[in-house]
């Protein structure tokens, strides 16, 4: 079993354990293995091997989690899960993703209302029989009614991390074949996307045959949908879906080009081909029959006049003119990032101990970080009181003290309250360096009580942060109802930076508000919402979504170096 189908395995249980009305803290238990195992950087698989004690000794896994990873991995079946299942459907579950219905309810609708699919509770409240339950009503009918059509319309495509955990394995086994020359995986994959798709594989090899058939044989796959000596389509176990296309070396940078695309982008790249008498297609760049190029991307680009263009911007949003312009952005790169500014320790909802993300921002050679605990109205994060900051903040003193290069920040991630108040007095405030704001709660509200709640936060001169800006989290929530012109001109004016969050259920800003920021003038800083050491290592999907935003260095405020950075943010 890969890490990431563990991991969900975990999340299912805790809804379940939820849903029935389990202790709290039984839930987060499987929560937390859920998140531990899902950015572990080593396959569980192989740690079985190894050892099999290894796993006891990750954060909140314990010898009991361990013995139900070990059952997983062995027999592929959960015998906790079938014992859920049987006292509370498993397709309740589903009931989860739509907004309004929480574990309680979902209880409550299918104990009295017998609702035990989607479908049922759509027919359910069409026919108004939601409104009739206790603590429910036409309101809260309407908005589950408006997440059932959201849901139905929601793309099969999964998150980029989430691809990245199931075809990695395969492409680390296809890359040590002598017969694979070249190998990258191309598609929204290699676009960086917050979401996939069908994954494309592009190998330059002579031996195709070999490549195909080593291909096909991968464990993993759960079925063949095509083979053949140049192209191979199976669906993995998860349900992507993966194609590889084997290709001379002398096709390679086309192949490469055309199947990362996006269409749009291709289309416009190969009508300025036409217009030089050339036809450019996955074989190369051909004028009549003979190529003149294909071998790289950059012979691409070439034979219609352009530079190459970073995968990242092919989304025919402009980058061909400002290509043409010699204006393409010098994109942020990860080397670029010197601080991360949003991380949480087991003071709230963390798993690892202040010196333990201390340790770990060290041996990640940061220059800063912020250490961004929950503030009290975060019940479920336990989130701290003005004593609990007082505490920390003496710890971080304590930290400082020892011989470090690490500048560690006194921070919180302060929630934003209903009327836009804070949920920490000024005294506490002006005691921290880093603030950020950011809303965990009522986000049904309107898009205008919404945007007006955000705006008068951001005039306090102590958010120096708006974190995870729209709330959303991909595949599972909406972003809530925001005017986001109105909240960057809030943030240039008062001087706030818009969080680029990189948990990648979340990669919130999105790209295209990335860029509206940046045309904006408003400074960005790309932070991991880190709650164990293993998330910090997510920083790069927040790069990812940065770039596609079209952010250089200069637009990231995490690139500068400390005394620049705390010069950004006084306000």
């Amino acid at each position: 079993m890969e890490n990431i189908e563990i991991a969900k395995t975990f999340d299912e249980v805790a809804d379940l354990l939820e849903i029935q009305g389990a202790n709290p803290f039984r839930v987060r238990a499987y929560r937390n293995a859920a998140r531990t195992i899902g950015t572990l950087g080593t396959a569980v698989q192989s740690m079985l091997e190894r050892d099999g004690k290894a796993l006891e000794e990750l954060p909140g896994i314990g010898a009991d989690l361990a013995g139900k990873i070990v059952s997983l991995c062995r027999t592929g079946r959960l015998p906790l899960l079938a014992q859920l299942t049987r006292k509370i459907p498993e397709s309740l579950v589903a009931l989860l993703r739509i907004p309004g219905v929480g574990p309680k309810r979902a209880k409550l609708i299918y104990t009295k209302l017998g609702v035990k699919t989607l479908s049922q509770l759509e027919k359910a409240a069409r026919a108004g029989r939601v409104s009739e339950l206790r603590g429910m009503g036409p309101a809260l009918e309407r908005t589950i009614l408006r997440g059932i059509e959201q849901d139905r319309t929601r793309s099969t495509r999964v998150p980029l991390a989430e691809a990245e955990a199931y075809i990695r394995p395969l492409v680390d086994i296809l890359r040590e074949m002598p017969e694979v020359e070249q190998l990258d995986v191309a598609g929204s994959f290699r676009r960086r996307s917050e979401t996939v798709g069908d994954v494309d594989v592009v190998v330059a090899s002579s031996d195709p045959a070999a490549v195909a058939g080593r291909f096909l044989s991968y464990p993993d796959v759960k079925q063949v949908l095509a083979r053949g000596d140049t192209k191979c389509s199976v669906v993995l176990r998860s349900g992507l879906q993966v194609d590889l296309r084997i290709v001379p070396a002398a096709s390679y940078g086309s192949a490469l080009y055309y199947f990362t695309g996006s269409k749009a982008h291709n289309i416009a790249i190969r009508l300025l081909g036409v217009k030089r008498h050339l036809k450019i297609n996955e074989y190369g760049v051909f004028r009549g029959r003979r190529q003149i190029g294909g071998r790289t991307e950059a012979e691409v680009f070439r034979a219609v006049g352009l530079p190459w263009i970073p995968p990242e911007l092919r989304e025919q949003r402009g980058e061909i003119e400002a290509a043409r312009a010699g204006e393409l952005p010098s994109l942020v790169e990860i080397g670029d990032i010197r601080g991360d500014l949003q991380m949480h320790t087991d003071a709230t909802d963390g798993r690892n101990t202040l010196a333990e993300m201390v340790a770990a921002c060290e041996a990640r050679g940061y220059e800063y970080i912020a250490i961004t605990d929950h503030t009290k109205a975060v019940r479920v994060a336990g989130g701290l009181t003005k004593a609990g900051f007082a505490k920390q903040s003496r710890a971080i003193d304590a930290i400082r003290q020892r011989a470090s290069k690490l500048v560690v920040l006194k921070g919180a991630e302060v929630d934003i309250l209903d009327d836009g108040s804070l949920d920490l007095d000024d005294e506490a405030l002006f005691d921290l360096d880093v603030v950020v704001g950011s809303v965990h709660s009522r986000f049904n509200i309107s898009k205008a009580e919404m945007t007006k709640r955000i705006v008068r936060a951001l005039q306090h001169p102590k958010v120096h942060i708006l974190g995870h800006p729209t709330g959303r989290l991909l595949g599972r929530r909406e972003p809530y109802p925001l005017d986001m012109t109105e909240v960057v001109k809030a943030a240039r004016d008062y001087g706030v930076l818009l969080e680029v969050n990189a948990q990648p259920d979340r990669l919130d800003l999105s790209d295209l508000h990335i860029r509206m920021a940046k045309q904006a003038g408003v400074k960005l800083v790309i932070s991991t919402d880190a709650h164990r050491v293993q998330e910090l290592d997510c920083m790069r999907y927040g790069v990812d979504q940065a770039r596609r935003g079209w952010c250089e260095a200069m637009d990231v405020a995490n690139t500068r170096h400390v005394a620049a950075f705390r010069k950004l943010i006084e306000k």
